[in-house]
């Protein structure tokens, strides 16, 4: 399978770059940087997606860019899989309309790494028994966007079962990666589930998965919960 990577020399990308290399059923036939140095850099989308005819396009770039690459990946049906947070719901909805229309599969995961979605599938089933509430999410000083995509999906799955909202608290601080608390109140006691991200690899296994299985979706899929059985 042909992977080209958005985003390639930042450092999600280079990570998950990595493990496509690695990978004996994928390659790695190019990437969109700022500034091409090597063989399958482009600077561009559209010539990215024109020279190197990729099977999937894995976007690790960051919001407001996402939301064009996203756009120029549809026009061409390439099937998409993206690690850029920061979407709002209706840009959410219309990209769901553009997998429609193109007949391709796009993988929007708010976080790649499978502890961090077992973390919000147990979350939500916690919330049946646990009315309140609040989480707290740890990034590093980087990251744009607060709250963050994971902390957000977490809230809106919580309250979806539980019917109350959920507050939520961001650190940014260098030293971090990604790390999520969600602390449950109950009568004399407290639930905490906390996943920690303690570098950039935690993220492969679930970005090599979405990849492997986006040409078999069509329309929008948001997180891997799906992918892992766990819907």
């Amino acid at each position: 399978m042909r992977v080209a990577v958005a985003g390639l020399h930042g450092r999600l990308g280079s990570a998950l770059a990595a493990g496509i290399r690695a990978a004996q059923d994928l390659e790695l036939v190019g990437g969109l940087v700022r500034e091409p140095s090597a063989p399958g850099e482009h600077a561009g989308v559209e010539e990215l997606l024109q020279a190197e005819h990729p099977d999937v396009l894995l976007d690790c770039t960051r919001y407001p860019d996402t939301v064009k690459i996203a756009a120029a990946a549809l026009a061409r049906a390439v099937p998409l899989v993206v690690g850029a947070t920061g979407w709002t719901d209706a840009e959410q909805r219309q990209l769901a309309e553009a997998a429609q229309r193109a007949g391709v599969g796009v993988v929007l995961a708010p976080n790649f790494s499978i502890g961090a979605v077992l973390a919000m599938h147990f979350a939500r089933q916690a919330a049946r028994w646990f009315a309140k509430a609040e989480i707290v999410e740890l990034h590093h000083e980087a990251k744009r966007d607060a709250p963050s995509g994971t902390a957000k999906l977490t809230a809106a799955r919580i309250e979806a079962v539980s019917g109350h909202p959920v507050p939520i608290h961001s650190v940014r601080l260098p030293g971090l990666v990604a790390h999520q608390e969600v602390l449950f109140g109950g009568i004399g006691e407290v639930l905490t589930l906390r996943h920690d991200s303690l570098g950039r690899e935690s993220f492969v296994a679930g970005a090599l998965l979405a990849v492997r299985r986006a040409g078999g979706l069509r329309g929008l899929t948001v997180g891997l919960e799906t992918l892992l059985g766990l819907e």
